[in-house]
């Protein structure tokens, strides 16, 4: 066993690393006071080949392994979660097209993303159905040789900019979860829209939107896998893309932890740096223990879907989102603590880190729901 990365992936960190610094931090602030779309920094990320990172080398991608993802992920999320999550939501948009896409459907909808900043998204959430994916009120009907959804989306990342969406709908409302069915839908196709940008508390420089489907016709050739494939499917890719969910917190708390740390060392009060009052101290050295903590629960979730454990690594994947993002928020949480009075304020970067913390408690996800997960894996193992 060794926790030592190669040359390639310290490379490959490196670069995430520099991209971050150069390019994400300097505008994040703008980014997420103005709540824009950074299509400006999506171009350049895709043009250096900090996307798409999974797609298979006959699509031209570069076919990186899960653990690689998580490697550029952190980075990212460490420079801005929202322009992080902007530039790394494509792998989970893909993730069912891998999963369970024809080859000529992974070469009509994943191929172009290698050759242009294109966007996709997964739309499974609704007004109605966020962790209860059984209530799902989206439908699909099949007439001939084509498929009418109606229905509407909530909390879509990258809805906006985004070309196609993954749309999850029932095409068997009677056989609940199992009567799912998943869809490639254009997002220019007639009858979808966006119905509104949503104003969010943190991570806002990522475009969250709902998405209305009326009467929206889709070739049945759009279809991915079978009928009552549906549910399968998201989970399959659930499965896939949460330890880079998990590791992005990872990189919001580093982010957290190194300010605090730089301040604490140049803070003085009563006549000394903060750093050596011991209350401060400790809130710092525990933020760098449980971030390590965090870290290593990521890469052995990413180092299991990369080995083939498959759904037997749910619960280790269930592991790292729930620790990582509850540990996101209290890193940031203690760092505004670090700053006082001055991390409550806009113009320093904590204060924007807590608020981007919260949503790793909500997204793919909820820390409940992991907690449910892990329990369920716990007390009903897999044969």
């Amino acid at each position: 066993m060794s926790f030592a990365l190669t040359d390639e992936q310290t490379a490959l960190r490196a670069l995430a690393r520099e991209f971050a610094e150069n390019e994400i931090r300097p505008k994040a602030a703008e980014y997420d006071e103005h709540q824009t779309h950074a299509a400006e920094i999506v171009a350049k990320a895709h043009e250096v080949g900090l996307m798409n990172l999974h797609i298979p080398e006959r699509l031209g991608g570069l076919d990186l392994p899960a653990f690689e993802g998580i490697l550029v992920n952190e980075e990212l999320n460490w420079g801005c979660s929202g322009i992080g999550t902007t530039l790394c939501a494509n792998g989970l948009a893909a993730g069912p097209i891998l999963a369970a896409g024809t080859e000529e459907q992974q070469t009509e909808w994943l191929g172009p993303l290698v050759e242009e900043p294109i966007l996709g998204c997964f739309g499974l959430t609704e007004p109605g159905a966020g962790s209860d994916v059984s209530g799902i009120q989206t439908t699909a009907v099949r007439t001939g040789d084509e498929y009418v959804i109606n229905g509407s989306k909530m909390f879509i990342t990258n809805a906006g900019p985004a070309s196609w969406i993954v749309c999850f709908a029932s095409t068997d409302r009677s056989k609940g979860h199992r009567g799912l069915s998943a869809f490639v839908v254009p997002m220019d196709t007639p009858g979808v829209t966006i119905e509104k940008h949503l104003d969010k508390m943190g991570q806002r420089a990522t475009d969250t939107s709902a998405v209305a489907f009326q009467d929206a016709v889709v070739p049945a050739r759009n279809r991915l896998g079978e009928e009552g494939d549906g549910f399968k499917i998201a989970m399959q890719t659930l499965d896939f893309t949460r330890p880079g969910t998990a590791i992005g917190a990872v990189g919001v708390a580093q982010a957290a932890y190194e300010l605090s740390l730089d301040y604490a060392k140049e803070r003085v009060q009563f006549g000394m740096p903060i750093a050596m009052n011991q209350g401060v101290s400790f809130l710092v050295a525990d933020m760098a223990t449980e971030i390590e903590a965090a870290r290593l629960l990521c890469w052995q979730a990413a180092w299991m879907v990369d080995h083939g454990f498959g759904r037997k690594a749910t619960k280790y994947s269930s592991f790292a989102k729930r620790f990582a993002a509850d540990t996101a928020m209290k890193v940031t949480t203690d760092a505004v603590q670090v700053f006082g009075g001055y991390g409550y304020m806009k113009e320093y970067p904590v204060e924007k880190l807590m608020r981007d913390a919260k949503l790793f408690q909500i997204y793919e996800g909820t820390s409940q729901i992991q907690r449910l997960v892990i329990a369920k894996e716990i007390f009903l193992p897999k044969e």
